[in-house]
């Protein structure tokens, strides 16, 4: 069984309270409990203490960051996380430094990572349609995929050797949403990439 650190990083907002993140969260602590796995939850709006979340990352086998993409990006204040938390890493808890050596100065950025076997899974709510990526004739995204439009993430969890398990996505949260189903499909994905 693995340690699962969930991070929950909505920002409340009068528009959007974090119910569908709330609820996401709140099923995969349930589900992956009951398949044995041991479970810390951080929610980001509430703050947090660096050292403990440097402590948390050791900790996980795998991350599960669950988070709204409020224009093109993560939440302002998961960023200010980020800033504090992964920047506290840089010591050696997340990473040695940025990976470069006197030898090779220009050589290996990002390749100084210490959670090697570490995973992380990204789980994201859009209000955007699943048919507006992956697709070159629609206006905003060009053909790009969702986990294009996440790339800066990927790069985050990459420079502590962290490696990927398959992004989940809920589409169209606000103008069409379809929560049940979108439940099912976490249910599964769950199932698939994080078994019991």
């Amino acid at each position: 069984m693995s340690n699962v650190l969930i991070i929950n990083a909505h920002h409340h907002y009068p528009f959007a309270e974090g119910k569908l993140n709330g609820t996401l969260v709140q099923m995969a602590d349930e589900l992956l409990t009951a398949k044995g796995h041991q479970t810390r939850i951080v929610e980001v709006d509430k703050g947090w203490d660096v050292d403990q979340e440097l402590e948390n990352h050791q900790w996980a086998d795998i991350v599960l960051l669950q988070t709204p993409v409020n224009w093109m990006g993560v939440p302002w204040t998961f960023k200010k996380y980020m800033d504090e938390v992964y920047t506290a890493g840089m010591g050696g808890a997340l990473c040695n430094g940025d990976g470069r050596t006197e030898e090779a100065p220009k050589a290996n950025y990002g390749s100084g990572g210490t959670l090697a076997g570490t995973k992380y899974l990204i789980s994201l709510t859009f209000n955007a349609p699943k048919e507006s990526f992956d697709d070159p004739n629609e206006y905003l995204f060009q053909g790009k995929s969702v986990d294009d439009l996440l790339f800066p993430m990927h790069m985050n969890f990459r420079f502590f050797a962290m490696e990927p398990l398959e992004t989940f996505a809920c589409y169209d949260v606000m103008k069409n949403p379809q929560v049940e189903d979108d439940f099912q499909r976490f249910s599964k994905h769950l199932d698939t990439h994080i078994p019991g």
